[in-house]
């Protein structure tokens, strides 16, 4: 087949640079928007934070290394054509403002100034709890590396779940130490008997065992909870106390008395204890929304906007080499240099001029949408909401609104959320009005908390309450929305 050469026409989009950085700053909460801010003006010189004052002394060692360096220091990017036709006097303006210019800061919040600081815990870690008590254990030194490596292995929510066998290989392939598995065992022990009562356990009926016993050597009577957890761990979890009392002769009363005692016991031991302690992490929100004598007012978190700036001191170098005369292969080289970080300044601080806005933009669309919720807090009154509604009312594209929607918090009077919870499906009523699933869950919800424990509701029943109240749904979408709320099926809701 004979070679040829021949034209062709292709329509192609490809994202800039600059939108590639958008997107991904979209993305980024407000929590941890001031870090990438301090990482990218730690990457370009010329980029500065505009509450900081110039200082002249800087300048002139900047303008000083300007004027003394050596070719060697500067390596060509550009061509023989850029060297002789360099314009600079559009970076020669000393006119912030179109930088300034976005910054909307309203100074009748104070509560969301950019100078609030935020509290942060500081506490020792789960991990380094467990090694300040090893420390006052008396151990000879292959027991400490031993004891080390068994509280190195411990999950952080407390529990050993490392055979110990693999255990013992660990210790020979990489500390050189030979130990049994009955000497592991023997320190494991030790290790139960640390604070907080439970860690150390291999499985959850151990865990909550170990709790126990350490109530009995308090002096609490747990004789009865120990025999139902020791016997019949299966029948407990799955809430055949008909079988409990029967094979131990129980009581009601006792019975529900050694129930009370283990709902009471921590599952999780290490969980709240240091960094393991998700729940208590500190949320920043992104937007807040103000009711205003009726009247909805939404403001964007001030760290969403931080002021920045071009470097004056790298102005000031182009303002060198503009009053010069002599202009050399090396001055030139520079000048291109910092004509490139100046531009890539002016692309990030548009970029988080845009970032703001859209923000605004697709925070006041789903304000808008879901204007009842923010007056009343009501969750039933939650609207059918997906990103396809929301991208029409912006005219953003859908894979924007999801990133803007991605872990963006909005705090309201009634408290803080997320805004994908303002996101949901539709179902259809008997009237044929359109609701939210929210609406449903929330019923759901409320239904099963206001049930008799003794007699809680199967999804059959659920379903036909829902049904009365003239939303069509089926029995599996009631289950899948219980599932959803984490709500356990009838036989485990069970109370005496």
């Amino acid at each position: 087949m004979a070679l040829s050469q021949r034209l062709q026409q292709k329509l192609l989009q490809k994202l800039s640079p600059q939108q590639i950085q958008l997107m991904k700053l979209l993305q980024v909460p407000t929590a941890n928007l001031e870090e990438r801010v301090k990482e990218e003006i730690e990457d370009n010189p010329a980029l500065e934070a505009g509450e900081e004052e110039y200082d002249d002394q800087d300048n002139d060692d900047i303008t000083d290394e300007f004027d003394s360096g050596t070719e060697e220091e500067y390596e060509s990017e550009g061509s023989e054509d850029e060297y002789e036709n360099i314009d600079i006097s559009e970076y020669l303006s000393n006119d912030d403002d179109e930088i300034a210019d976005y910054r909307l800061k309203d100074d009748n919040y104070p509560e969301i100034d950019e100078k609030q600081t935020v509290p942060f815990k500081i506490e020792s870690t789960f991990h380094e709890f467990l090694q300040e008590q090893l420390r006052m254990l008396k151990l000879d030194e292959k027991q400490q590396k031993i004891a080390e490596q068994i509280v190195g292995s411990i999950d952080d929510d407390g529990y050993l779940r490392r055979d110990l066998s693999a255990v013992s290989d660990d210790l020979a392939f990489r500390q050189n130490i030979s130990a049994t598995v009955k000497e592991i065992e023997s320190l494991v022990k030790l290790i139960q008997k640390f604070d907080p009562p439970g860690v150390g356990a291999r499985d959850l009926k151990e865990c909550l065992l170990l709790q126990l016993e350490r109530k009995k050597e308090e002096g609490a009577d747990v004789e009865i909870t120990i025999r139902i957890l020791s016997e019949y761990f299966d029948e407990f979890t799955k809430k055949h106390y008909e079988k409990i009392q029967k094979g131990l002769n129980l009581t009601n009363k006792d019975l529900k008395a050694a129930i009370q005692q283990i709902v009471r016991l921590n599952p999780k031991p290490g969980g709240n204890i240091g960094e393991t302690n998700i729940v208590e992490s500190y949320i920043i929100p992104d937007f807040f929304i103000h009711n205003n004598n009726s009247k909805l007012e939404l403001t964007l978190n001030s760290r969403n906007a931080p002021d920045l700036r071009i470097s004056e001191g790298y102005r000031d170098m182009l303002r060198e080499y503009d009053r010069g005369s002599k202009k050399d292969k090396r001055q030139k080289e520079a000048v291109i240099f910092i004509k490139q970080k100046i531009d890539a300044a002016k692309w990030f601080i548009d970029a988080i001029k845009q970032r703001q806005n859209t923000l605004l933009v697709t925070m006041q669309a789903i304000m808008e949408y879901q204007y009842d919720f923010f007056l009343t807090g009501d969750e039933t009154t939650l609207k059918p909401m997906i990103l396809k509604d929301i991208a029409e009312r912006t005219g953003l594209d859908i894979s924007t609104v999801s990133r803007v929607a991605n872990s963006k918090f909005v705090q309201t009077e009634f408290g803080t959320y997320r805004l994908k919870f303002f996101f949901s499906e539709s179902l259809s009523t008997d009237s044929g009005e359109e609701v939210s699933t929210r609406e449903v869950k929330k019923i759901l919800s409320d239904m099963v908390g206001g049930e008799s424990k003794k007699k809680p509701y199967s999804d059959e029943k659920l379903t036909e309450l829902l049904q009365l109240k003239g939303y069509n749904i089926a029995r599996r979408t009631v289950a899948k929305y219980r599932e959803q709320l984490n709500i356990p099926v009838a036989r485990l809701r069970k109370q005496l």
